[in-house]
This record gives C-alpha cells, structure tokens and sequence, in this order.
C-alpha cells in the first residue's frame, strides 16, 4: 500500500485548508482510514478516522467541530477539511491505513503511513 498526502501549507490562525491523501495498491474501501499529526518535539497523535463506508467516524478533542474526514472510495483518496485553524495545529499531518474495515484511535492499529504533508499555521 502506498500513501501520497498533500495539500499542507503556511496559513493564518482562522483559515482553512485541506488535505488529501491518494491510496494505492490494495482495494480501499474495504479499510478504516486515519490522519495523524506529529508537532515538533511531540509524539504522533491522533486526529481523526473513518471506517470503510464511512459508517464509524472519531475525532481528537482538540479538532472536533473543526475538522471533517471524508473519503471518496471512487478516487481512493481521503480528505481532511480544517477549518478554524490555530497555532496548536501546526504539525507534519499523516494519513494511516489500517488492515481492518473498523475506524480507530490508535496509532499501533494503523500498518501503513504516507510521508506526511506539513502544516503551519501563524498567529
């Protein structure tokens, strides 16, 4: 399985942005999906997570009422819409795949990662 994010950048507390994540060697909807981030000097942490069909969907704390994870199974590709953006954001983000269908929290659950997509957001 290969993973391809993109669309990080350099924004300003309050914007948006949106990152994608193309998947590619295996059949995609047939597996939980999920973005993690990693601050520097911090360890990776979960950000949010969709099952296959969409059916299961969590969020951290810290981004709920902000961010939404969706995936397009057609184009193999998850999304990460964040709106609201703050300071506390910036991080490399990752997207996850896991072997089983479910969504989770847990990063030991997830076997495949992509090479990450930066984010920076400015006060």
């Amino acid at each position: 399985v290969q993973l391809q994010a993109s669309g990080g950048g350099l924004v300003q507390a309050g914007d948006s942005l949106r990152l994608s994540c193309v998947a590619s060697g295996r059949t995609f909807n047939r597996y939980g999906i999920a973005w993690f981030r990693q601050a520097p000097g911090k360890e990776r942490e979960f950000v949010a997570s969709i099952s296959s069909s969409g059916v299961m969907i969590y969020y951290a704390d810290s981004v709920k009422g902000r961010f939404t994870i969706s995936r397009d199974d057609a184009k193999n590709t998850l999304y990460l819409q964040m709106n609201s953006l703050k300071p506390e954001d910036t991080a490399v983000y990752y997207c996850a795949h896991r072997d089983g269908w479910g969504a989770s929290k847990e990063l030991f659950d997830y076997h495949y990662w992509g090479q990450g997509t930066l984010v920076t957001v400015s006060s």
